[in-house]
């Protein structure tokens, strides 16, 4: 399954919500050397409790992500 996310870094905490169809993810780690995508990663592989790879969109704000079932 593949999913739209926008990704803001630098927040004050891990957060992840839901805004018309599409998933906001705020993370603490900067957009620098890959950091982000990352803790990007991390954070959803737990959220859905499955494998997640970002598809599109690796030096962007705006990623396609996929979803392994």
């Amino acid at each position: 399954m593949k999913l739209t996310v926008k990704v803001i870094p630098n927040s004050k905490e891990n957060k992840i919500e839901k805004e018309n169809g599409i998933l906001i993810v705020r993370l603490k780690e900067k957009a620098e050397k890959g950091k982000a995508n990352i803790a990007l990663i991390k954070l959803l592989t737990k959220y859905f409790n499955s494998k997640v790879r970002i598809v599109s969109g690796h030096r962007s704000r705006n990623k396609v992500i996929e979803i392994e079932n």
